[in-house]
């Protein structure tokens, strides 16, 4: 028998099903005749289940989202290793998103960006250094446009200062990372898992900018790198769980229906795996804001710069 949820919980629901990121192209999930279904509250059970008790007690509602990392190592795809207008719309759209929340469940919401750029940059090449300045970019950022339904979780938050990155990665790693044999089996058996290993592989290989041997040992090092950043991600989202239980889990990258994870798109791309720290923003004549990496963008456009940094492309 079905479980009953509060009616609050559709609700909630219905004010995230807009910007979902599902797995096929579009804005739902392909019907077994070939149709796009479209989405409903009731076909996300395992989501109005993640509700339900925070409703129930009319208790605040936790939003959990990995990602916010870096900006990408390639310059053909980011204005810098600083967060842009990408990153500031972003957050904005994330905070909006909890004020429309909190306007039907009125004890409110928030959003925790769990910013995981130390837990794969070794994977990713990308510098510590750029990585903490990033961050600190991104909390500055969110301070000063006043977004005061957003939070940011890092590994500083949960292992301090005193430890060496390299030290904080291991003992994520080796307390909550799958087996890698696992994830290889889950690739070949498994859909979701199948199309995330080949997106990651995939940004491994637009985001190396040189590598010093043969293409097909390039191919073999972006696949191994990339089963690493899935063994990351999954643990760095069991401590996520253990640091904010009853959290809802969104997620940067499509998800299909029935996934304990709830896929949400931040802006408009062309590409529903492009993020803002993989691309920069290019503000059309009508004003409207899409996602392009750097190099497509600024054929299109001019750059503009905020507060004396490049911000993003403007459409002439």
């Amino acid at each position: 028998m079905p479980v009953a949820h509060p009616a609050g919980c559709a609700a909630v629901l219905a004010e995230l099903l807009p910007y979902r990121r599902p797995l096929g192209s579009g804005h739902g999930d392909m019907a077994v005749d070939g149709n796009m279904d479209i989405d409903t509250p009731d076909a996300f059970p395992a989501q109005l289940r993640q509700l339900a008790a925070p409703v129930a007690a009319g208790a605040p509602l936790v939003f959990t989202l990995p990602g916010f990392p870096c900006k990408s190592p390639h310059p053909a795809k980011v204005l810098g290793h600083l967060p842009d207008e990408g990153e500031r719309l972003a957050l904005r759209f994330l905070d909006a998103l909890c004020a429309r929340i909190e306007a039907v469940h009125p004890p409110g919401a928030r959003v925790v960006i769990c910013s995981d750029g130390h837990v794969f940059s070794d994977l990713i090449h990308v510098p510590d250094r750029d990585i903490d300045a990033y961050a600190d970019a991104l909390r500055a950022l969110i301070h000063d446009e006043g977004l005061t339904r957003l939070d940011v979780f890092d590994l500083r938050q949960v292992y301090g200062q005193r430890l060496s990155h390299d030290a904080k990665r291991a003992l994520v790693h080796d307390r909550y990372a799958p087996d890698v044999e696992d994830l290889r089996s889950l690739t070949r058996s498994d859909e979701p898992t199948r199309r995330l290993y080949q997106g990651i592989t995939r940004f491994l290989a637009e985001d190396s900018a040189s590598f010093p041997g043969t293409r097909s040992a390039w191919q073999r090092d972006c696949r191994r790198r990339a089963y690493g950043v899935m063994q990351r991600s999954r643990a760095w989202g069991e401590l996520i769980g253990e640091h904010h239980p009853g959290a809802f889990r969104l997620s940067i990258h499509p998800q299909p229906r029935g996934s304990a994870k709830f896929g949400i798109r931040l802006l408009d791309a062309p590409d529903v795996w492009m993020t803002p720290w993989h691309s920069c923003v290019l503000e059309h004549r009508d004003g409207r804001r899409e996602l392009l990496h750097r190099a497509d963008a600024e054929r299109l456009g001019r750059l503009v710069f905020r507060k004396g940094r490049p911000s993003h492309f403007v459409a002439g």
